[in-house]
């Protein structure tokens, strides 16, 4: 096991491990230019070239004329907004795939992942350094590891395997976020909640446009023929689509709480609704009568003798009270307040 390179990890340009099934086959090498990794010579026939961000145009036309890439993989690398997909080229898979995460304020993100998987080696084309695959390079430092004994193939397996398994910490925390919705609606809805909901709708959508072709892909890797993966390497391919797949449900079945959400959010806002016209509705009919007393007691005719009585202003005053205590028990019996 051996280890060159830059103490900061920030300064680094491309990361080459070199690996065998041996126990001493293992070594990492870390670039900071250009020129260190043209003077540089593999010692072992299987390693994983890994580039970190894409904005050294010079490195990587230098990559593209090493492996003989085609223009149009070049092109796909730099369009960073590329759907997963996979496709076979002379002597080498290439593949496209997506790294997700949840940015500040519950919204979602993702990074192009671009693969390729040729004879003994793999590139990778990350847009900026995440640690994502950490666990993958620790692997690879024990000699008993599955990868340092099935090679390149399995190595874009766990590769996959890695970004696949960051969607289900994904749809976990959407998950938890539209509990918390759920929760905070039926205390009581207020306008901010039917942001939340389309804004978890508009995550879930993203996943599902995710997700979708990323089955596509595994489904096609998992059914190639021997040429890039060995039949052994197929078999974890196919706990790939399983998990892929059921991503897919778990999204699905959020997606209808989501909707189910926004209905009960509608349905309260209804009733409340509802409520204030009803109250608006019964203090209307009790005032009424009070107007109409009140409008006929007001004319300026001569002759009312109630005008005269002494007591007059009294009684009907009192008559009022009455009629209103009148119509608000009735509405009370009725439950209509």
């Amino acid at each position: 096991m051996r280890y060159v390179g830059p103490d900061n990890p920030e300064d680094t340009l491309a990361t080459l491990i070199e690996f065998g099934p041996d126990e001493g086959a293992f070594f990492e090498t870390r670039f900071t230019s250009l020129e260190e990794g043209k003077q540089y010579t593999p010692q072992q026939k299987t390693f994983w070239l890994n580039l970190h961000g894409l904005g050294n145009v010079e490195l990587l036309k230098y990559v593209g004329r090493r492996f003989n890439l085609h223009p149009l993989v070049m092109e796909d690398i730099l369009n960073t907004e590329q759907r997963p997909k996979v496709e076979v080229y002379a002597g080498y898979l290439f593949i496209i795939a997506r790294l997700v995460h949840l940015e500040e304020g519950d919204q979602l993100g993702s990074e192009q992942i671009a693969i390729v998987l040729g004879r003994g080696f793999v590139l990778t084309f990350q847009e900026k350094p995440t640690g994502t695959f950490n666990s993958i390079r620790e692997s690879l430092k024990n000699a008993q590891s599955q990868i340092r004994k099935l090679g390149a193939d399995y190595l874009v397996y766990s590769l996959l395997d890695k970004l696949v398994d960051r969607y289900f910490g994904v749809v976990e925390k959407l998950g938890e976020r539209i509990e918390l919705v759920d929760d905070d609606i039926a205390a009581g809805p207020v306008p901010e909640h039917m942001n939340e909901i389309q804004n978890l709708r508009r995550a879930l959508l993203y996943l599902k446009r995710g997700l979708w072709p990323t089955r596509e892909v595994v489904n096609v890797m998992q059914r190639d023929d021997p040429d890039f993966f060995h039949a052994e390497t197929q078999l974890y391919l196919r706990d790939v689509y399983d998990h892929t797949v059921q991503l897919i449900e778990s999204t699905e079945a959020l997606r209808d709480l989501v909707g189910s959400l926004q209905d009960t959010y509608l349905a309260l806002q209804s009733n409340r609704m509802n409520l204030q016209m009803r109250m608006l509705t019964a203090v209307t009919t009790i005032f009424m009568p009070l107007s109409l007393v009140a409008g006929i007691y007001g004319m300026n005719f001569d002759n009312m003798p109630e005008l005269h009585w002494q007591d007059g202003y009294f009684l009907v005053l009192g008559a009022m009270g009455i009629l209103a205590a009148g119509l608000i028990g009735y509405f009370k019996l009725r439950r209509w307040f």
